[in-house]
């Protein structure tokens, strides 16, 4: 299956009561073999409205972030855990994330291969990390999730709702963050070849 025939499957999915209430999916865009994912939370008002991920002001901020680390966004693919917006912007209730994650998020992950994961805010990086962990405990630090680094960064809203940039304010980690990511991004090699089973019907030779 490609991403184009999962994000079809995704755009009439009803699992979760997130349907209810949504414009459009958001099922994700960027290069489908990137070496880096960007994982947020879910969509908000503009990203519903629009049907892409990180378009409104937190995207815009996501974006000015990534040029001026020399990592075009367009290298990378750019996700949710949930699909579609939650009311109010609220963070996914655990049920419908653990549904869409199961759905799509894994499949999306799957197909793509990634070999970084950038979750961003707490309720993406929980996911990976599988504990309550606060991201101000965990950001900046390299984990392994299915052997894919991951390494959480704050939310561009977080961001945004403390705009310091003083030594140590969030705007001044995540500077320091994005670098890292960068400098593990080019030290990379090639990714390796996807694995094709072999069925039972397989010839041997």
């Amino acid at each position: 299956m490609s991403l184009e025939e999962l994000a079809a499957q995704a755009a009439h999915c009803t699992a979760c009561r997130l349907h209810e209430g949504r414009t459009h999916v958001v099922f994700g865009e960027g290069d489908p073999d990137a070496k880096l994912m960007i994982v947020g939370e879910g969509p908000g008002a503009d990203e519903d409205a629009q049907g892409r991920p990180f378009v409104g002001r937190a995207g815009q901020l996501l974006d000015r972030i990534l040029e001026a680390a020399g990592i075009p966004r367009s290298s990378v693919y750019i996700t949710n855990i949930v699909k579609c917006r939650p009311p109010g912007n609220r963070n996914p209730l655990p049920d419908e994330a653990k549904i869409c994650s199961s759905l799509w998020l894994l499949k999306q992950i799957e197909l793509i291969r990634p070999q970084i994961i950038v979750p961003l805010g707490s309720v993406a990086t929980q996911f990976f990390l599988g504990e309550k962990l606060p991201i101000t405990k965990v950001r900046g630090q390299w984990f392994e999730w299915n052997g894919i680094q991951v390494f959480p960064m704050f939310h561009p809203a977080y961001l945004l709702r403390n705009p310091s940039r003083a030594p140590g304010s969030p705007k001044a980690l995540t500077w320091k963050d994005i670098q890292t990511v960068k400098q593990t991004l080019d030290r990379l090699g090639p990714k390796p070849e996807r694995e094709i089973k072999a069925s039972a019907q397989d010839p041997l030779f």
